[in-house]
């Protein structure tokens, strides 16, 4: 049986000493640094950009002409029918919806989309709330740590050396320490996550935009307005024999014998 060497198990006594020092706060602590670290290797996994954005769906979609839309789009159609990437599925949509109005298919792929992102940003909340909590916990167990030392030192007068006074503080601070060094890398985590999810956002929408003004170059305006239905003709309305007939405006003739006068006349 091999044995570990000494100064590795030095290092593990004083590390252990140092997190038991701390109390019951950096047990939290220890909790809180687990949990970062497992969402920050599961997101860097998921958000790989092969996984979110693939390049052979980048690539038929750059490659459809508009003018041969028609059967691009089925050969695309079959490409993405078993992807499950973000764009995959977003695409997919556009795809299903082609017999719609422009607008509308619109619509269906931005709807598809913000579910597609609330996907992509599922867990950074957790970073988020670590990066908030964990100064906090070290703040608080630094603050009980002292209230304990002063505590401790204030009942017996006889024990006022400084130097078990500066130990217990020393002690006391660990969890503010521990609780920063958490945050730090929490924080860098989750804004390097939030800036990557949205730089593909704005590749995934620039690319379903391109593929739908593809599909519909071909056709006219009007076809891509609503529909709206037709108007039925009215019957025509009978004229009612107890209805007034019109009045009629009737000029008198002029009276007999009497010449009309010139302008200008005296």
């Amino acid at each position: 049986m091999i044995l570990p060497p000494l100064p590795a198990i030095a290092s593990f006594q004083s590390v252990f000493q140092f997190f038991e020092k701390g109390g019951p706060f950096m047990y939290l602590l220890l909790l809180c640094s687990v949990v970062s670290v497992a969402v920050i290797v599961l997101r860097g996994l998921a958000l790989r950009r092969a996984l979110v954005v693939p390049a052979f769906i980048e690539r038929e979609i750059e490659a459809i002409e508009p003018g041969a839309a028609a059967t691009a789009a089925v050969r695309l159609a079959r490409v993405v029918e078993s992807d499950t990437s973000a764009l995959g599925r977003i695409v997919q949509v556009g795809l299903r919806h082609l017999s719609w109005p422009k607008s509308e298919n619109i619509e269906a792929v931005q709807t598809r989309a913000q579910h597609e992102i609330v996907r992509l940003e599922s867990g950074l909340f957790v970073l988020e709330v670590i990066v908030g909590i964990a100064p906090l916990l070290g703040l608080l167990g630094a603050v009980s740590g002292l209230v304990t030392v002063f505590a401790s030192f204030g009942s017996d007068a006889h024990a006022q050396d400084p130097r078990g006074i500066a130990n217990g503080i020393s002690e006391a601070l660990s969890t503010t320490i521990v609780g920063l060094a958490i945050a730090i890398p929490s924080l860098i985590a989750y804004s390097y996550f939030s800036r990557k999810i949205e730089i593909m956002a704005a590749e995934m929408e620039s690319l379903t935009a391109d593929l739908l003004a593809k599909c519909y170059y071909q056709r006219a305006p009007a076809a891509d307005a609503p529909r709206r239905p037709a108007r039925e003709p009215q019957p025509e309305r009978e004229a009612s024999p107890y209805a007034p007939a019109p009045a009629r405006l009737e000029i008198p003739p002029p009276a007999l014998g009497v010449r009309p006068t010139q302008e200008g006349s005296l």
